[in-house]
This record gives C-alpha cells, structure tokens and sequence, in this order.
C-alpha cells in the first residue's frame, strides 16, 4: 500500500507535469517525475523500478485538468502489477485508451465550455463594475477547480480503472453542450453591456437573436460551425444589406 505522505507528494507535483513538455514524448517526462515518489514506494528492485518508469516515458499527452485522476488510477493500476495481480502489458492499452479519451472530453468540456463561461462572466462583472464580486467568483472557481482536482485523484487511487466507467454517468459532453448554450447567454448580455449608445436599438436584438440562434444550431442541432460560419457571412454580406434598404435599422 502507498502511504498517504507518497500519494500527497504524487497529487502536487501533478502541477508540475507541464514543465517537462518535449517534442518527443510531449508530458511523458512530467508524468514520471509526477509517478516516482510511488513507484520508488512500490518497487524496491531497481531492475523493477527501470521498468516501471519505462513503461510511462512513452508519449504521452492529456488535459492538464484530468492528470490527477490519471496518475491516481496508474497508481491505483502499479499497486496491483507490484504485487502480481495484473500484468504489466495491461497498463500501456489502458493508457493510451484513457489518456486520449480524456483528453478529448478535456478539450471539449473544460476549454470549450467551462473556460470559457469562466472568462465571459468574470469580463461581465469587470465591465459591469462589480469589482468585487468578480474577484470572489474567480477564487470561487479556481478553489472549486483544485478541490475537483484532489478529488478525482484521491477516486482514481480508491477506484482504479473503475473511476473511468464512473466518468461515463457524468455525462460531460453533454454538459459542455449546456455550457455552451449558457455562454451565448452570456455573450448576450456582454453586447448589452459594450453596445455603444441606447440599448433599444434594433441591430442589439438582430445580434442578439443571431447569436442565440447559431448556439442552438451547433449544440443542439450539431451543424458543422465551418457551415455555420459561411451561412452568417452571406446574412451579413446579403440578406442584411437587403434588409437595411427595405426597413431601415437605425431609429429616426
């Protein structure tokens, strides 16, 4: 077993991962220098011990966000090769599954959606002059991320490979659809609040509404954005033109 000084040592310098980014293996030297303080723990052969840091200087490369639940189940995954309950070539399948797996589920829900209501909001309340309230939101969200983190290491450690199937239940790439839609909400209201002069103007409700409409075509309807990009070019280039000439947009 790890003791819990090892595993605390393992979850911070998942921080660290980053810092040993290379050409070759991309974060495969960070995920060992994140994975030694446990396997010095586990093997004290040090033929077994070269083997097992091989086995994580492959390439290697995920969602900075999901590291600790990784190095948690490649934990969870060395304890039981350590004491022969599962073979060592098991490991490299279920690396390379996961890894990629979640790196993609990472890109989608944390980058594209979260982050993202993150950086929207906090501007909101900046431009808005909620100074403090902004502040408060960001050490709220950026306290809840790290407590997530600790989390789903400490679940990957207990659980093993079986923290994976748990993910499936979450549903994230769902979530990042509904994020997404409260983000053009978002951007919204932070036309409202940038809009130059009255905000009873016609063209704020055509963006507004265009804007809505083209969140709930790619979430919901999952049209291709390079299609949705082309057809808000032609609205803007024709249709509106048209339009402006026919009933004018600017008030008397």
């Amino acid at each position: 077993m790890l003791t819990a000084r090892t595993l605390i040592t393992c979850f911070f310098r998942t921080y660290l991962v980053g810092t040993g980014f290379n050409t070759r293996g991309l974060q495969n030297t960070g995920l060992v220098f994140a994975m030694e303080p446990g396997l010095r723990e586990l093997y004290k052969n040090p033929e077994e011990l070269r083997e097992a840091r091989s086995r994580y200087l492959e390439l290697y490369n995920t969602h900075p966000f999901w590291t600790p639940l990784l190095i948690g189940v490649f934990l969870s995954l060395e304890s039981h090769i350590a004491r022969g309950n599962l073979p060592s070539k098991m490991l490299s399948s279920v690396k390379e599954t996961t890894t990629y797996t979640l790196s993609a589920i990472g890109d989608s829900f944390f980058g594209g959606s979260l982050l993202a209501m993150w950086a929207l909001s906090t501007v909101c309340m900046l431009v808005a002059g909620f100074d403090i309230l902004a502040l408060s939101w960001t050490l709220l969200l950026f306290a809840a991320l790290q407590v997530f983190k600790f989390f789903t290491f400490v679940t990957g450690v207990r659980n093993g490979l079986q923290m994976i199937t748990t993910l499936k239940s979450w549903d994230l790439i769902n979530w990042g659809d509904r994020i997404k839609m409260v983000n053009s909400l978002i951007l919204v209201l932070m036309l409202y609040i940038f809009w130059p002069g009255t905000h009873d103007i016609p063209e704020w409700s055509l963006i507004a509404g265009t804007l809505l409409s083209a969140s709930f075509v790619v979430g919901r309807l999952h049209l291709s954005r390079v299609l949705l990009v082309y057809l808000l070019l032609f609205l803007m280039f024709f249709i509106l033109p048209w339009i402006s000439n026919v009933i004018p947009l600017s008030p008397m």
